[in-house]
Formats: structure tokens, sequence, C-alpha cells
């Protein structure tokens, strides 16, 4: 089976110096909280080969937060995970998953929040850790999913920064 980690951006300044935002950085909180998730991760054996990230800069602050827990992942920084739906989401980590074993999405809401509700779905996941996913998909939380070989999804974790389901 393949792995699927998604993962949202770390907290982010409301604001950016251009004022596009496209260009707005992570927070100091952010910058903890990624740290912090990409160890747990790693901790918990989660070790992708493949980091696709939008290429925002809080995206980017966010994988740069976090890339030490993962010093064998290759980092890509694809321009159209900026703000993607699930559907493109799903796209671009299903044709990763055929040359990795496990693959990482950093990127936005609500893409991320949506593709998790529908792999929890998916996966049979009991309906009260698919509502806690429908409410709340909080900066720096992470989803984990294994994909058997007939691209079915099966829940393998679900983690929001300082407490973990």
């Amino acid at each position: 089976m393949d792995r699927l980690i998604l993962f949202r951006h770390g907290k982010a300044d409301p604001d950016s110096d251009s004022g596009d935002d496209f260009d707005r950085r992570l927070a100091p909180r952010g910058r903890e909280e990624s740290a912090e998730m990409g160890a747990h991760l790693a901790h918990l054996g989660f070790a992708p080969e493949l980091a696709l990230i939008s290429s925002s800069a809080r995206t980017r602050d966010t994988w740069a937060a976090m890339q030490d827990a993962f010093p064998g992942a290759e980092a890509r920084f694809e321009d159209h995970l900026y703000h993607a739906d699930s559907g493109a989401i799903r796209a671009a980590a299903e044709a990763a998953l055929g040359a990795h074993k496990t693959v990482i999405v950093v990127g936005h809401n609500p893409g991320l929040q949506e593709l998790t509700i529908r792999l929890l779905q998916e996966a049979g996941a009991p309906t009260g850790l698919i509502g806690k996913a429908q409410r709340n998909f909080p900066t720096a939380a992470a989803a984990v999913f294994l994909i058997d070989d007939n691209g079915r999804p099966h829940y393998d974790g679900l983690f929001f920064p300082g407490r973990h389901h």
C-alpha cells in the first residue's frame, strides 16, 4: 500500500508586504506548529519520499519548518496546488503515488479539508471522525491515508496541532 499525507500549511500572517495573498508568510506560531507536526509524523514512522508543495510563501515556509523531519524527501513546488480544489489535489497525489510509496501534499483549505472528508467517507471512517474533519481542519493539521492497489483509501490518522486522533 501507498501512503498519502495531506498537510495544511501553518498559521500565516494576516497580510503580506505586497498585499498579495500568495505572498503571506508563516506567523511564528505557524513555524512552531509545522515543525512540531512534522516531527510528530516522523516519530510515527511516516517518511514521505516526495513532497508536493503549493508554491505560495506560506506553504514554502511550512515545508522549510518541517523538512528536517523528512530528510529523504524530494520537494516539488507546484503552482497548480495554490488554492487547488480537492479534485486537483487528488489527481496530483495519485499521479505521484505511482512512482513514490509515500507522498505528502502541503497545501490550502478548502481543498485539503474537502479531500480529507471525501477520503474519510470512502474509507468508511466513523461518522464522529468525519464530523470532526468537517467542523475543523486547522492550520498545521495532517490527515494520513493508506491507498490500496485499487486506489481505495484507508484511514491511517488525523492529527491536529497539540492533539492527535
